[in-house]
């Protein structure tokens, strides 16, 4: 047997309850809209293109130069794709993936960062949403060029 709230009232949809009093109905709307435009506090977050889409991803970038390995460009369900905010090709191919390189690939990577046009485009689309979803295809989640920028683009890189 499903539990009544006293200040709660059925909806359309059965057992589900909705708030009675219009003020915890806006606070619940608030909660329910991580994407709301124009709002002060901002999330990056990270995520491989490989795991399912969610609606608190809210606006989802791809941030790889190449375009992922059986991802269908239809299915992806992308808001953009900003590859020249990647790391250089030059770097890519240096870096390999080898965690042995990592410490030096960021550091290399935070430069090229620091003088990449294309992060002026990544941050007026953050400027947009309230929370935006860097999407990368490499396999180390801890290490790779999404966690990178999202270090940078929250300040956390600049003085490191």
């Amino acid at each position: 047997m499903s539990q009544t709230h006293i200040n709660a009232r059925p909806t359309r949809f059965g057992d589900v309850q909705e708030p009675a009093c219009p003020t915890f109905r806006l606070h619940a709307l608030a909660a329910l809209g991580p994407c709301l435009k124009g709002a002060s506090l901002k999330k990056i977050q990270i995520k491989r293109i490989y795991e399912p889409p969610a609606a608190s991803d809210c606006t989802r970038i791809l941030v790889d130069r190449l375009w992922p390995r059986r991802v269908a460009r239809d299915e992806a369900r992308i808001n953009a794709w900003i590859k020249d905010v990647a790391p250089s090709d030059a770097l890519r191919r240096w870096y390999s993936h080898d965690p042995e390189k990592w410490p030096e690939f960021r550091a290399r990577y935070i430069a090229e960062l620091k003088h990449n046009p294309a992060v002026v485009e990544l941050q007026d689309m953050a400027s947009k949403s309230k929370t935006i979803t860097l999407l990368f295809a490499a396999k180390d989640n801890l290490r790779n060029n999404a966690t990178v920028l999202q270090e940078f683009l929250t300040g956390g890189a600049a003085s490191k």
